[in-house]
């Protein structure tokens, strides 16, 4: 009974929020009047509520009350795209801070992804990607480090990694196979994401093959849950 009467109210909210009664920014009901308005208990409400914030159709201010998110950033699985080409088609100003950029021993699990010796050198550059000065990801990339000899860090401030590959080593970047997850924000990642220890996160995570089948890049890169949903096409 107690799961009819959140899912009521959890519907309710979304389709106003859809019909655009509540706008981004605005704040919905009050617990105390969505407990009126639909004869239910506390628990009930706030797990509605609760599940519209991991949902990312809302969010709470300590003190304040709960308000309606800003729309999801729509990202397809489809196509190998740069986090800059993904920003520039959806008419936003991506930006990236380097955060590491150093050459170290590969691990094995990487190594094995990679196609190399365990303990062959590679770069490990961790970078904190924006759109329009907002936090959305933290990218980390290992790559053969014989592959990219003079690969420098100034090269990467500002720019696409990809496009580096492509116009200064001529590499052909061809597919790439990815895992998708659901993760948790830590204190690391949340300080740098600017979002609550414990937040939804999307875990993508995978490996970028040339043309010729040459793996070039060990990825993972952290998406703010709040900010992303990602868009998959199947065909049978």
């Amino acid at each position: 009974m107690e799961e009819k009467l959140y899912a009521r109210i959890k519907d309710w909210l979304r389709l106003e929020i859809e019909a655009g009664r509540y706008r981004p920014g605005d704040r919905i009901p009050t617990e105390h009047e969505l407990m009126e308005r639909f004869g239910v208990s506390r628990a009930t409400v706030r797990h509605a509520i609760q599940e519209l914030v991991l949902e990312g159709w809302l969010y709470r201010v300590q003190g304040s009350g709960t308000f309606v998110a800003r729309p999801k950033y729509r990202q397809t699985l489809s196509r190998l795209t740069s986090f800059t080409e993904d920003m520039h088609l959806l008419g936003l100003t991506p930006r990236a801070r380097l955060l590491q950029f150093q050459v170290e021993g590969a691990r094995p699990p990487v190594a094995e992804a990679l196609g190399i010796p365990p303990g062959s050198q590679v770069l490990r550059i961790e970078r904190l990607r924006y759109a329009d000065d907002e936090p959305m990801a933290i990218n980390l990339s290992i790559l053969p480090r014989e592959l990219l000899p003079d690969l420098n860090p100034a090269e990467l401030e500002g720019k696409s990694l990809y496009n580096i590959l492509e116009k200064k080593y001529g590499f052909i970047l061809s597919r790439a196979e990815q895992t998708l997850e659901p993760a948790l924000a830590d204190e690391y990642t949340a300080k740098l994401l600017e979002v609550p220890v414990g937040s939804p996160l999307l875990l993508v995570e995978g490996v970028v093959y040339l043309k010729n089948g040459v793996p070039i890049e060990w990825v993972q890169i952290r998406y703010r849950g709040d900010r992303y949903k990602f868009h998959i096409v199947s065909v049978r």
